[in-house]
Order: structure tokens, then C-alpha cells, then sequence
């Protein structure tokens, strides 16, 4: 067995004598091959460490880049990239993402090469999690870095392929990137060899069988084409895969009451959770709170910046079956996601008492913008007032207090009657929560990588694909009607199965950092046409250069060989 340096974060169990010919987190494989199952303890530890300081900006470069929030403003911060599609190779966020993605890929691989299977099943099963490890970040770095599967996989570029410590580190040469085709290939050969040494039943913040399958259903779901030129063999074997984690009974759908509450669940005690990267308070002392995800789209109980904020489009996707209303005396959640959303009301402090208005947003000078407008009611007739003019609301649903009115600028706008929602700069705080509260701690946040919502969505489109509309459905309405009581579909068809199907993974999976990749593997244009610093009347094509990211510029400078970087136009 060859003798190795492998780097770890955590090293429970182990003594200081036991390193101390070594480099500070460090270990030998000689030491390890003498008590291989206390040892792969520390070192599996140190390969999952490595997830949580992946996690973040994986979150950011997925959900950013898509339209399910806005921003206050611009922002000298590197994730502003992401909103804005100004993508630049010197980003220290996109660092991160591939230095932790790779870093995990190495402490997994060499745990792979100096650990032998058939030890006993709790080793085989340390070995899996490894392998599940390395196939997800394989996966995740190929879609950020790499372009859509259905175009050109077999030339388009994707991530070089680095499985372990080579055996002459002083006169290195790397292979450059490999293709989409063979990135995706290495990610499918870990996850299938997971799936078959993961044997043990264990709590979702450890890989498990059905992590695996689930990736597996997502991946080729990724490889299945468009809905207008699907790739029917991987469709199938999206099927198959999420058949596998369905019918495999170790997980359910949350009830509805329970499901508006998802976020506060630690993931150990989560019955649809299937694998998350668990989180500790104790990661986030004092203000550090602040620098979570969910610090961006909230301030909850005095931690977070709270500068993010449900989209307007998302709102409108939420309210399209009914109105939500978050109002404290009338709150009613019509579709179960909006639980995730609060905004942030605020009381007149000279009558203690909320302040109506009539909320819509206008095309000022072709930039979208919110107008809160002070409501007054007379003999029956409702009217607001900006600046100096009054408008007569006109009502569309007065059930719902849905109104419209005539403005000055000639168009009609529609809105709501609501409380007046606290202001940052000019837009109103629709505070997004579904990062925060674990454990109702402040920010505390697991990130979920796969759920059992997300693997009955998988399969609802890969049966679309294969034209068996009635079994897509099924599947669609699972999640629609958990959602949205007596919501569900009536009928599924090649005329509406891309847009029903991919509203409800908007829906269901938004700050789950999928949104945007959704959009370009299925050829489709992503629109902002909402208020936000962005460009809101800017599609971004799934041809265009800036769906996929640069190679950090660091990675290029260092790596020894050629490291190919992205289109710059």
C-alpha cells in the first residue's frame, strides 16, 4: 500500500502523539491501515469540513443567477457577479467553491486508494461516503464550470478530472479539463460505486444509498435534453433512479403544517431530508451570524444584513393560484411555500396601528419600481394618493383586496391592498427565511442537497420527456397539493408540461440553489423583469457565454499544467 500525506480538517480521536512526525493535519496511511475504522473516522470528518465551506458559495453562484430574489442595490462584494452576470475570473467566491470542491474530491479520493473494500460493511460503507462525495462535487463543479449537458457535451469543456495524491508531486503535469461528457461520466461511476458499498441506514447528514440514487436522478435528469428534444435513454434512468429513493420507504413528504416549517428542522430529525451538510451554532459565534446565507435575506432578531429579497416574480408565482396574505390579523398561506417569506410590516409611530396601502409596481421611465401608496376609503370608494395625484381603485377581486388603477403614466397597474412593508432604500423587505431558524437559531442553516420533494419533480419530468403524461401528474401534483390544497392539475400534456412542471420546481426549490441552473439545461431564456438594481429587461439566453463561470483565475495560476479557461464572449 503506498505511503501518503493526506490533509484532514478534524481529527477526533486522535492524539497529539499520534501526528506529531507529521504536518498539522495531517495523518500517514500507515497509521491509518493499523486501525482503519477509527482512523477513516477523522478522515471522513475532515472530507465532510470541507462541505461547509463549499456550501456557500455554491449556494450563491446557484440561486443568485436566478430570478427567485433581488437586491437592495449594487454591492462591492464578489457575489454581486453573480446577480449582475458581470463575470470576472478574479472572484474570491468562486475560489472558494473550487478550492473546497477540490480539496473534498482529494481527501475522498485518497481515502479511496488507501483503504481496501471488504474489510467489513462499516468500512465499505466509509468508502461509499467517500465516493458520494467526490461524485456530487464532480457534478457540482461540472454544471457551474461546465455548459449545459444537451449542447455539445462530447467537446464542451468541463473540469479536470484529479483523483487522488499522484506519486511524484515535485515534477507534477496535470491533464487539462476534461469534457462535459467525461465530467459527467466520472461523477456517474462515483455515485453508482456509493450506491454500491453505502450500506448502512444513518442519520441524512451522512451519505446513504439513496443520496446517491437521488444524484443519480438528478444527473441524468441534467443529461436528459429539452422538453422539445429530449434525450429519452437518460430520462428513463431519471426514472429509475428516483424510483429507487421513492420506493425505497426511508422517506416521506411532510404534511403541509410541518412543511411550512422545514427550515427549522435539524436535518437528523427530518423525515424528507435525504442528505444535508449539517450545520452547528457553534460555527457561527456573535455577528458571524451575519455572514450566513440567510443573513443576506434576513434580519432576524438583530442578526443578518437583510439586503435580499423575495423577487417580485416569485411573489406573483406564489400568489398565482390565490393571494397570500401575511398580514398578522389575516394571515392565510394559500400556498404553503410563502410560509418561507415574511415581510416586514411596520407600524405608524404616532398611531401604533399599520398603515394601509395600495402596493404595485410601475414602469417608471422603463425601470420597474414599487409604489406604496396611502389608502383612504369613502362612501364605498377606495382611493390612493402618490405625491399629488389620487387614484380610484378599481376592483378585480375584492375577496382578495386585488384592485387596479388607471395611472397618470396611461397604464393600468395592478395590486394589492396590504400594511406598508419597511423600506431598504425603495424597495420593501419580503424577507426570505427558508435559510434561517434551524433549531430557531437565528441564521443556523444545513444546506439541503437532496429532499424527497425534489426526486418527485425529478421524475415528473423525466416522464414528460417520455410523453407518459398521466405518471408526470401524478408526480407534480404530489408536490402541488402538499403545497396548495385541492391545487392540483387537472391535466398534463405536451402543450403545458414544461411550463407547469418547471413553475413547480421554481416553486418547491427555490433558495435551494437550483433555480438557475434549471433554466439553461433546458434551453430556456432566463427574465428578470422585476424591481432590482439589475438589468431588468435583459434575458439571458442558455447560449450565452455568462450561464457558465470562469475558472478562477487563481486556479489557472497555480495548476501545473494547462488549465483551459472559459469563452470571454
Amino acid at each position: 500500500m503506498k505511503k501518503i500525506i493526506i490533509a484532514i480538517v478534524a481529527f477526533a480521536g486522535l492524539s497529539a502523539c499520534d501526528i506529531d512526525r507529521y504536518p498539522y493535519g495531517s495523518m500517514d496511511s500507515e497509521t491509518i491501515v493499523q486501525d482503519p475504522d477509527a482512523s477513516l473516522e477523522s478522515l471522513l470528518n475532515g472530507m465532510y469540513a470541507q462541505l461547509k465551506a463549499w456550501s456557500d458559495p455554491m449556494h450563491r453562484m446557484g440561486e443568485y443567477a436566478g430570478d427567485n430574489m433581488m437586491i437592495r442595490g449594487s454591492s462591492t462584494d464578489a457575489f454581486y457577479e453573480f446577480i449582475s452576470y458581470s463575470r470576472t475570473p478574479n472572484n474570491y467566491r468562486l475560489t472558494q467553491f473550487w478550492n473546497s470542491g477540490y480539496k473534498a474530491i482529494a481527501q475522498a479520493s485518497n481515502i479511496i486508494a488507501m483503504i481496501d473494500e471488504g474489510q467489513s460493511p462499516e468500512i465499505d460503507n466509509k468508502i461509499g461516503e467517500s465516493y458520494y462525495v467526490r461524485g456530487m462535487m464532480y457534478f457540482y463543479l461540472t454544471r457551474a464550470f461546465g455548459r449545459p449537458y444537451y449542447q455539445n457535451p462530447e467537446t464542451n469543456l468541463g473540469v479536470p478530472i484529479v483523483n487522488g495524491t499522484p506519486d511524484d508531486v515535485i515534477n507534477l503535469e496535470l491533464e487539462d479539463r476534461a469534457t462535459v461528457k467525461e465530467s459527467y461520466e466520472q461523477a456517474i461511476s462515483d455515485l453508482k460505486k456509493a450506491e454500491e458499498l453505502l450500506n448502512l441506514d444513518k442519520v441524512p447528514i451522512y451519505a446513504s444509498k439513496e443520496a446517491a440514487q437521488a444524484m443519480l436522478s438528478r444527473i441524468y435528469l441534467f443529461m436528459s435534453g429539452t422538453y422539445t428534444s429530449p434525450n429519452t435513454a437518460y430520462a428513463q434512468l431519471a426514472v429509475d433512479y428516483a424510483d429507487k429513493v421513492i420506493n425505497s420507504g426511508k422517506y416521506s413528504l411532510l404534511p403541509r403544517e410541518e412543511f411550512m416549517k422545514y427550515n427549522t428542522f435539524i436535518p437528523e430529525n427530518n423525515e424528507e431530508t435525504i442528505f444535508a451538510i449539517k450545520r452547528v451554532a457553534s460555527e457561527f459565534s456573535g455577528f458571524d451570524h451575519y455572514y450566513g446565507v440567510g443573513g443576506m435575506y434576513a434580519n432576524l432578531g438583530g442578526m443578518g444584513w437583510g439586503e435580499m429579497y423575495a423577487s417580485a416574480k416569485y411573489i406573483a408565482l406564489l400568489n398565482e393560484t390565490g393571494r397570500n396574505d401575511w398580514r398578522p390579523d389575516s394571515y392565510n398561506m394559500v400556498d404553503a411555500r410563502a410560509a418561507f417569506i415574511e415581510p416586514t410590516y411596520s407600524k405608524d409611530a404616532n398611531t401604533g396601528e399599520f398603515k394601509e396601502v395600495f402596493r404595485f409596481i410601475k414602469d417608471d421611465n422603463g425601470s420597474l419600481n414599487y409604489v406604496q401608496a396611502a389608502i383612504s376609503r369613502t362612501a364605498g370608494v377606495i382611493s390612493c394618493k402618490e405625491g399629488d395625484n389620487t387614484y380610484i381603485l378599481t376592483p378585480i377581486d375584492t375577496e382578495q383586496e386585488i384592485y387596479s388603477i388607471l395611472y397618470k403614466d396611461g397604464k393600468t397597474y395592478r395590486g394589492v391592498i396590504d400594511n406598508f412593508i419597511t423600506l431598504n432604500r425603495v424597495y420593501p423587505q419580503f424577507y426570505i427565511t427558508k435559510a434561517s431558524r434551524e433549531g430557531e437559531e437565528s441564521h443556523l442553516h444545513s444546506p439541503v442537497i437532496s429532499r424527497l420533494g425534489e426526486v418527485y419533480l425529478n421524475r415528473a419530468e423525466a416522464y414528460a420527456k417520455l410523453g407518459n403524461y398521466e405518471a408526470a401528474l401524478n408526480d407534480l401534483n404530489m408536490i402541488r397539493e402538499r403545497a396548495i390544497e385541492n391545487g392540483g392539475y387537472n391535466s398534463l400534456d405536451a402543450t403545458n408540461a414544461s411550463t407547469r412542471i418547471d413553475k413547480e420546481r421554481q416553486l418547491e426549490l427555490a433558495y435551494q440553489a437550483e433555480r438557475s441552473y434549471d433554466v439553461f439545461r433546458n434551453g430556456k431564456e432566463l427574465t428578470r423583469q422585476y424591481p432590482g438594481p439589475h438589468n431588468q429587461f435583459e434575458d439571458i439566453s442558455a447560449n450565452d457565454f455568462r450561464v457558465i463561470y470562469y475558472i478562477p483565475q487563481d486556479a489557472i495560476n497555480s495548476y501545473p499544467g494547462t488549465l483551459t479557461q472559459n469563452p470571454t464572449q
